[in-house]
């Protein structure tokens, strides 16, 4: 599994890497890569894991799916928590440092 997902992600860097004449120009390619692909990523699949754990808490019947539900629905906002502190906290690095 773990040769797939490099073998994906080097196919993926490919494209990039082909038209960079310098290093900047790679770093700031696969920055902009993250931030338009990845990281949308990420928070789509705390939405979802949140919205699975809606649906069990509500939907499902029994004791043991709404314990199930409410723990993906913490993890579903503890994702979103991490994600949007890690966002301000690179941004404010970003407006405060010079350059």
């Amino acid at each position: 599994m773990k040769k797939i997902l490099l073998a994906i992600a080097a196919f993926a860097l490919v494209p990039v890497s082909a038209h960079a004449a310098s290093l900047k120009e790679l770093t700031q390619d696969i920055v902009e890569l993250v931030n338009t692909s990845v990281v949308p990523l990420f928070y789509a699949l705390a939405f979802l894991l949140f919205i699975y754990g809606m649906v069990r808490f509500f939907f499902f019947g029994g004791e043991e799916n709404r314990a199930k539900g409410k723990t993906f629905m913490l993890w579903g906002i503890i994702g979103f928590v991490v994600m949007f502190s890690v966002w301000g906290i690179v941004r404010l690095l970003m407006t405060a440092l010079p350059g």
